[in-house]
């Protein structure tokens, strides 16, 4: 019986807007774990090594902080959506 692959949102992470829709919803689910992967799988698509070098942090502690499990702080977060071209924007609700 064949198998099938594992899906990977890396995968399809292939345009600027592609990511933005990605990582809104994810951040309108509020879950920091969610959030953090959803963010990993962005730069998976781009390139771990890569924006590691971007952030200033070892591609190990950016798998790390980026898997889900580990609850990274803010500034981490900053640095790596600065590394990936993305900005944070707020912006009010509409009820």
């Amino acid at each position: 019986m064949a198998r099938a692959k594992a899906f990977d949102a890396a995968d399809y992470l292939d345009s600027p807007e592609m990511i933005a829709a990605y990582l809104n919803e994810a951040l309108e689910s509020e879950d920091p774990a969610l959030i953090a992967k959803a963010i990993g799988a962005v730069a998976r698509a781009q390139g771990m090594t890569d924006v590691a070098e971007k952030a200033g942090l070892s591609r190990e502690n950016l798998y790390r902080a980026l898997g889900g499990d580990a609850k990274p702080e803010f500034a981490t977060v900053l640095k790596v959506l600065h590394a990936l071209g993305i900005d944070l924007v707020a912006q009010t609700r509409v009820a």
